[in-house]
């Protein structure tokens, strides 16, 4: 039940991330790349002033450091500009396609293949999450944005499964937000990024990058090594959904009969993924 709510309580942080960073662009309080940036460079003091108080020092040059650090870039600079030409709901749907289908892969490779249960649950869940999040009328996808996008993706993936060796998780995600924040910074400079933010704009971003980012990214390496990859990969799905019912409850967006039937799919599929066969 513990790792239960754990798990809960970061899905939960991940999309309260989402929430946040529309908040900010969406009123005009900050581009993406400034946000992204600021929120970096926000869980990067965080971590880094509360490993020093716990008297421990960041492993800036673990071997597992260029994975980790290298893995966050490549997600925070994908995500944030891939959303300049793309829609958020197709966005997200390339997003968690491609990390689904990047750890599935990487762990049958590895030797540890999916059963055909956490295969199936993560279809279920897949597919409802198209289904509520697939725009509206013909589709248009930009193709710079969507591989920027599919590249986020491919980053998030590489985190997560170099968490499941992490052992220090607050020390170590860390330490992989002080490295990521130079690379992040001039990758969004070079990718045409400029600095705009207004108060509510920064304090969003601190917000995002101190903790929800930095402490639910903690948080996240923690329950890794006691959730199979499988797993961990399918329990992702939930985050757009929580998101959504965020922003119905805090924004005041509507709830409609697809948002139902989608998220029963999603979290249909995430419980069939998660449970475990009892011998009859």
């Amino acid at each position: 039940m513990r790792l239960f709510l754990l798990t809960c309580l970061t899905m939960t942080a991940f999309a309260a991330n989402s929430l946040l960073n529309r908040l900010a662009v969406e009123s005009g309080g900050s581009d993406p790349g400034s946000f992204a940036a600021l929120r970096v460079f926000a869980g990067a003091v965080t971590l880094a002033m509360l490993v020093r108080m716990r008297g421990r020092r960041l492993p800036l040059w673990s071997s597992r450091r260029m994975i980790g650090a290298g893995a966050l870039s490549l997600y925070m600079v994908g995500f944030s500009t891939a959303y300049l030409t793309l829609d958020a709901g197709l966005g997200a749907l390339i997003l968690f396609g491609v990390v689904q289908i990047t750890m599935f892969a990487v762990t049958s490779a590895t030797g540890a293949p999916p059963a055909a249960r956490q295969l199936a649950g993560a279809g279920i869940a897949f597919g409802g999450l198209v289904y509520i999040l697939w725009p509206a009328g013909a589709v248009q996808v930009d193709p710079v944005g969507a591989v920027l996008m599919a590249l986020a993706g491919v980053g998030w993936a590489a985190y997560t499964l170099a968490g499941r060796a992490e052992a220090d998780a607050l020390a170590g995600t860390g330490a992989n937000f002080v490295v990521a924040l130079p690379v992040t910074g001039a990758a969004i400079l070079i990718l045409g990024g400029s600095w705009g933010m207004t108060p509510i704009g920064t304090g969003l971003a601190i917000l995002s990058g101190a903790v929800t980012s930095g402490l639910g990214y903690a948080l996240w390496y923690s329950v890794l090594p006691r959730l199979t990859a499988s797993v961990a990969a399918t329990v992702q799905l939930s985050v757009p959904v929580i998101a959504i019912i965020g922003g119905v409850l805090l924004l005041g967006e509507t709830v409609g009969l697809r948002l139902i039937l989608g998220t029963v799919l999603v979290l249909g599929g995430i419980a069939l993924a998660i449970s475990r066969r009892h011998p009859g």
